[in-house]
C-alpha cells in the first residue's frame, strides 16, 4: 500500500510541477545541507526559502539544489530524515479549493479541490476511476512492518539458505523487531523482495539495526545508515559495514546468533 500511494503521489506531483511550479525536488532531507535549519517544521514551505538538500550517489554525497526562478516549490521529503511528530488533536489535513495560472496557458485554469470520503470513493464505479479491480493479497505478520520497526534484523547471502533465515526470524521475535535482507539474499531466493533493505528496496531508520552476514554494499548502506545504532556481525573484519557500525563482532554468524539470542532470552527472564 505504501509503494502504491508513493507512486500515485509522485506521478501527481511530477505533473503538477510541470504545469504550475518551478520544478520538483525529490528525496529532500531536513537535517543537513545549506539552509536546512530553515526547513524544520513548516518553515520549508515559506516562499523565501529556495535552497534544499538531497542525497546523491546512494547517500554518499549531499547535493544542494537551489531554485533560480520564482514560483511555488514542490518537494518530496525522505521519510527517515526527520523525527516522527507527536500526536495531534486533529490530524485531518485541511483541503481547500484553489486555482493556479499556468504561464502562457489558459486564462482561468481553475482547479477545484473537493473533499471526498472513503465511502463516497468506494461507491464510484471502477470504470469512472479508469481502473479495474484484479484482487487483493494481504500478508499478515505478528512482526512490526519493516519500514517503521524500531528494531530491524537484516540478513545477507552468508546465511546460505532460506531455512537459515528462520534463525534471524527467531532473533527478531525475541527483540520485537522486523526482519530484512540484503539484495544479495533476495536475489538468491532466500526471502521475498518486500524484505529488501537498500537503495532499490526499503529505506529504514530504526533505533537499532542488526546486520548479520552482510558485507555492506553501497546500495544497502544507503537504505540503513540512518539507523540510530548499528550492530554488525561478519567474519570479514574488513567488511564495509563495519565502517558505519557502532558495534561490530567478527565471528561466524552460525555461532554468534544462537549465543546472542540465548543471552537476550536470559535477560528477559
Amino acid at each position: 500500500m505504501y509503494n502504491l500511494m508513493y507512486n500515485l503521489m509522485y506521478n501527481l506531483m511530477s505533473n503538477l510541477s510541470v504545469m504550475y511550479v518551478s520544478g520538483l525536488v525529490e528525496d529532500t532531507i531536513v537535517d543537513s545541507a545549506v539552509h536546512m535549519t530553515d526547513l524544520t517544521g513548516d518553515a520549508w514551505l515559506k516562499p523565501s526559502v529556495d535552497t534544499f538538500g538531497r542525497p546523491i550517489y546512494a547517500g554518499n554525497a549531499l547535493s544542494t539544489v537551489k531554485y533560480k526562478e520564482p514560483g511555488l516549490r514542490m518537494l518530496t521529503v525522505r521519510a527517515t530524515s526527520f523525527a516522527a511528530p507527536g500526536e495531534r488533536s486533529s490530524p485531518a489535513a485541511e483541503v481547500r479549493a484553489t486555482s493556479f495560472a499556468a504561464p502562457g496557458e489558459r486564462s482561468s485554469p481553475a482547479a477545484e479541490v473537493t473533499t471526498v470520503t472513503a465511502e463516497e470513493l468506494g461507491s464510484l464505479p471502477l470504470q469512472a476511476l479508469g481502473s479495474e479491480w484484479v484482487g487483493q493479497e494481504v500478508t499478515k505478520s505478528e512482526r512490526p512492518e519493516l519500514g517503521s520497526a524500531r528494531v530491524v534484523v537484516c540478513g545477507g547471502r552468508a546465511l546460505k539458505s532460506a531455512e537459515n533465515f528462520k534463525m534471524l526470524e527467531s532473533l527478531a521475535d525475541v527483540m520485537g523487531g522486523a526482519v530484512g535482507a540484503s539484495r544479495a539474499a533476495v536475489d538468491a531466493g532466500f526471502v521475498p523482495n518486500d524484505l529488501q533493505v537498500g537503495q532499490t528496496g526499503k529505506v529504514v531508520a530504526p533505533d537499532l539495526y542488526v546486520g548479520i552476514g552482510i558485507s555492506g554494499a553501497i546500495q544497502h548502506l544507503a537504505g540503513m545508515k540512518d539507523a540510530k545504532t548499528i550492530v554488525a556481525i561478519n567474519t570479514d573484519a574488513e567488511a564495509p559495514i563495519f565502517t558505519v557500525a557502532d558495534y561490530g563482532l567478527v565471528q561466524d554468524l552460525f555461532t554468534a546468533v544462537p549465543e546472542f539470542e540465548s543471552k537476550l532470552r536470559d535477560l528477559k527472564g
